[in-house]
């Protein structure tokens, strides 16, 4: 949550707010320090530049820090911000002049004597003069001490270590009645905090000596917070609840150039790597404040890179820290961090009293019992308005007044495929309850999963301020739970957003073991109304048990284009009304489907026209095109929004928890979305499990059953998400074949009493058999093919049977050899299918060709020679070549009376044939010459 608007309850404002903590912790680094000071003065900069809108006065670090302290350099610079009470820009002058003071010269190249004894490399002398004309510089005598007795509303302490005892002493501005106070001049304080162990000689005050405080905590964080905590808490030492802005600003990360000075290198850089240790502190120290870190009360700021390459005393490098602390500074995360930090400081108006806990305990008494006494009206929502959101009155004005109807249901659950909108409805729907009933608070919880759940719940009682909710061992549910189960509470309505997965509110969540179900944490009071979203029907059945639940449809046609055109004002739809209409259709009026496409039209400056052609490109061109990122500002920023990857997880939870209907899903995607007959579907261990895994599959709206029942169909959006997840899974290609074998298994031949079967099942064999996935020449392949290619036939269908055939024939000629029977009989029906469409030369050709070698082949006399000739005669019959056909049929006759016997149903045939022919011709009395031979044969 963030901290940028006051957090005030009911008509008292929250003291943090104004009077809050603001700590600054400064720390060591030499010269680096500098680039503490340019991050300080962008902050100060950018802050002062707002009072100034609002006609507020100027202000310096003094006047809006409560606590300044720091170590070695940041001692220095605590001191003359703090107890000098410079501003920024006074210390970054007053600081250069001093580092080029001191580090101009160096007294010594070797920190250690030829006994190995510390030798300072710089003159001490130098440093304290600098720091005595700085003090001087800021009207203040050189002898003045660091704590004069007088109060001031900014307290200063700086860190320095006993070289006796190795421990870090504090020395203050002001007096701590429980802690050892150290007379010291500002000099001396200055001196000892930045006496750096080779750099400098340490520093005696009184009887004591003093090093570098950089021994001890070179970054002084925990300092900070110890001393704050003595001020202002130091009966209970619980410091946070007080803190209203803890600002950490480091020199930069050192590398590890500055520490090689010396010959003696392994002794250099181990006294200096105790001394700038402060990557690891800083890393512990946000994870302990992790809280105040994500609520921007906690900000650590520190150059990452350009600083390595610079010495403890490189002063002349002033312009690259200054270079590299910019380039830090315009990144988008610091930038981002900055103005959080100056949203936090700009509501800081008085200075912290230490009786402040105090004023924070009774605000939060006061909070609660107005609390119970008068319920404040909350509205958590994540979500801006929708400013484009269309329609849905049909649904918005019922939900609405089911929720407000006396004795209405308590649980209400909005179902409907992902994509549908389910989530811009209920937004709408709370904006509009906030209108029409002020007096209700609504609270908004994506179950997405159980971390997202819980943070919610907190963020909820942290807006409440509900006793304990900061407290570790307090669980946030229960709190919640307790304080809406309550009449006091008032009316409020609570939304669980993406209530998707049952398990997360029935049962245990894995390793967590979260030992009550999540349901069980519902709160209940007759003012009180719970909202449920999900894509599951059974689960959102589960979830609201004796309540109510609504579908949400797709769009109609004419909201869908409503809504395309808000997303697209740039293209006037009603000029291009015909293609707004095809594209809302090949998107099945799916609002996520509908937004992603403006979005891509916007972003690419393109036409609806180019869009749809787009959509008409290969099914992976397509897939890519919907998997086109996009920002909606009425969805999660961590859900994966393309259309192609909304339903992933949904894809997966059907997978671990209903295998069949996972599989039925794979089948489905490898045949035509449309009138799938369940008889086709892969068979389960029992009935019961294949009724429950459609269901599954119909709960989650990835299919609808035709009224009949018997056949079902899937989304076409669903349909094309469902073979690309597959395909990312690696099992598209085995699915594409475990289709086309179950389909060869059930496929029946083309008999007529088989019509109304193998026509439920074309259109899938089709689909099946024109995918490029499998082998083409597979044997399951050709056998599907030869069934389908036959009832084609069977059906009138002559082009697509003739493909088939097509591919079935050169199939058997590869495999089988142009002589195998089943070769003839192929090449004998793709002539018939020729003929059948009036390709009478193509079907001569074939006809001859297949007889030659049926004559070969079998034998003249065999049935299916004879058939073949009987064709052939028909084929010339039809084309007027009676010539040709008259022998043809008279040796057919001869023949098959010959073989099968005059009264065999073929001969009869070749006998009206003939007779049919001599008719064509006028030779009356031959034919019926002809007809009374074969109704003598018949009787």
């Amino acid at each position: 949550m963030q901290q940028s608007v006051s957090t005030q309850r009911n008509d008292e404002p929250n003291p943090l707010d104004s009077r809050g903590l603001c700590l600054l912790s400064l720390d060591g680094g030499g010269v680096r320090g500098l680039s503490t000071l340019y991050i300080l003065k962008s902050i100060m900069d950018r802050l002062n530049d707002k009072r100034k809108t609002t006609s507020l006065p100027h202000v310096k670090p003094c006047e809006v820090f409560d606590l300044i302290g720091g170590t070695s350099t940041g001692g220095l610079i605590a001191i003359m911000l703090g107890r000098l009470e410079m501003d920024v820009d006074e210390c970054i002058i007053a600081y250069t002049k001093l580092a080029e003071a001191v580090f101009s010269q160096k007294k010594s190249r070797l920190p250690f004597s030829l006994k190995g004894k510390v030798k300072a490399q710089f003159d001490s002398s130098k440093l304290e003069k600098a720091i005595r004309e700085t003090i001087k510089g800021s009207g203040i005598s050189e002898t003045d001490w660091l704590n004069d007795g007088n109060e001031r509303g900014c307290r200063t302490f700086v860190c320095t270590v006993d070289q006796n005892t190795k421990s870090i002493v504090r020395l203050r501005s002001y007096n701590l009645s429980e802690e050892s106070n150290i007379p010291a001049s500002i000099c001396q304080a200055a001196l000892a905090t930045s006496a750096a162990t080779t750099f400098f000689d340490p520093v005696r005050i009184g009887n004591r000596i003093f090093a570098d405080g950089g021994l001890g905590a070179n970054n002084p964080v925990d300092e900070i917070e110890g001393e704050a905590a003595n001020i202002w808490c130091s009966e209970s030492g619980d410091l946070k609840p007080l803190v209203k802005c803890f600002l950490s600003i480091g020199t930069g990360n050192p590398g590890i150039k500055a520490f090689e000075e010396s010959i003696f290198k392994f002794l250099g850089q181990t006294v200096v790597s105790i001394a700038t240790e402060t990557e690891e502190t800083e890393k512990r120290f946000i994870a302990k404040w992790r809280k105040h870190f994500d609520e921007n009360r906690y900000f650590r700021f520190n150059v990452d890179q350009g600083l390595q390459s610079i010495g403890l005393d490189e002063y002349k490098q002033q312009g690259a820290m200054e270079s590299a602390t910019e380039r830090y500074l315009v990144n988008q995360a610091q930038k981002n961090r900055v103005r959080d930090c100056i949203k936090n400081l700009e509501l800081k108006e008085n200075k912290t009293e230490p009786s402040f806990a105090v004023s924070i305990e009774e605000y939060k008494i006061l909070s609660f019992e107005q609390q119970i006494v008068m319920p404040t009206v909350k509205w958590v929502v994540p979500f801006e308005k929708n400013r484009c959101f269309t329609g849905r009155e049909s649904e918005l004005t019922p939900l609405e007044e089911l929720l407000f109807t006396e004795g209405g249901p308590k649980k209400i659950a909005v179902f409907g495929l992902g994509g549908v909108g389910k989530t811009s409805l209920i937004i709408e729907l709370v904006y509009r309850i906030r209108e029409h009933h002020e007096d209700c608070s609504i609270f908004w919880i994506p179950a997405t999963n159980f971390e997202s759940f819980q943070q919610a719940y907190l963020n909820i009682c942290q807006q409440l301020q509900l006793p304990g909710w900061d407290k570790k061992n307090e669980d946030p549910k229960r709190l919640l739970q307790s304080y809406l189960s309550q009449t006091s509470a008032g009316q409020w309505l609570l939304v669980f957003d993406n209530a998707d997965d049952i398990s997360m509110w029935t049962g245990s969540q894995g390793s967590d073991q979260v030992s009550r179900q999540l349901m069980d944490y519902l709160p209940a009071s007759q003012d009180g109304r719970i909202v449920f979203t999900s894509r599951d029907r059974k689960t959102a059945y589960d979830l609201v048990q004796r309540g109510h639940i609504v579908e949400v449809p797709e769009l109609s046609e004419d909201v869908a284009i409503d809504l395309l055109q808000k997303y697209v004002p740039r293209h006037d739809l009603g000029k291009h009304e015909d293609n707004a209409k095809s594209l809302v259709k090949q998107l099945t009026y799916l609002p996520l489907a509908i937004v992603q496409a403006a979005s891509y039209i916007n972003k690419n400056d393109i036409s609806l026209a180019t869009y749809l052609s787009l959509l008409a490109d290969q099914e992976e061109e397509v897939i890519d095109l919907l998997s086109e990122h996009f920002e909606d500002d009425s969805r999660y920023r961590d859900v994966k929004n393309p259309v192609a990857m909304t339903w992933l997880i949904s894809f997966e939870q059907i997978r671990l928890r209903h295998p069949l209907a996972a599989q039925i899903l794979s089948f489905i995607a490898c045949v035509d979305p449309k009138n799938v007959p369940l008889s086709l579907l892969p068979s389960g261990l029992s009935r019961k499990k294949e009724i429950d895994a459609v269901g599954s599959l119909d709960a989650y709206s990835f299919i609808y059953k035709r009224q009949a029942g018997s056949s079902l169909d899937v989304h076409r959006l669903v349909h094309l998400a469902t073979r690309n997840w597959l395909r990312r899974e690696k099992i598209l290609v085995q699915w594409a074949e475990t289709v086309v074998n179950r389909l060869d298994d059930v496929f029946p031949n083309h008999n007529h009493q088989n019509r109304s079967i193998w026509r439920t099942y074309l259109t899938h064999a089709r689909y099946a058999l024109d995918s490029q996935l499998i082998d083409q020449d597979g044997k399951r392949r050709i056998d599907l093919a030869w069934k389908v290619a036959n009832c084609l036939d069977s059906d009138g269908r002559w082009k697509e049977a003739e493909t088939l055939l097509v591919q079935v024939m050169k199939f058997q000629k590869k495999v089988l050899g142009e002589e195998h029977p089943d070769t003839l009989t192929s090449m004998n029906n793709l002539a018939g299918l020729f003929d059948s469409q009036g390709k009478y030369k193509a079907a001569e050709l074939l006809y001859e060709e297949t007889l030659r070698l049926r004559k070969k082949v079998l034998g003249e006399e065999h049935p299916n020679t004879l058939t073949s000739m009987n064709n052939l005669a028909l084929l010339f019959d039809r084309q007027g070549k009676y010539e040709a056909a008259e022998p043809l049929f008279e040796e057919t006759l001869r023949l098959r009376k010959k073989v099968l016997g005059e009264e065999h149903p073929d001969t009869l045939t070749s006998m009206n044939n003939l007779a049919v022919l001599f008719d064509s011709q006028g030779k009356y009395e031959a034919a019926e010459l002809n007809c009374h031979r074969k109704d003598d044969s018949a009787i």
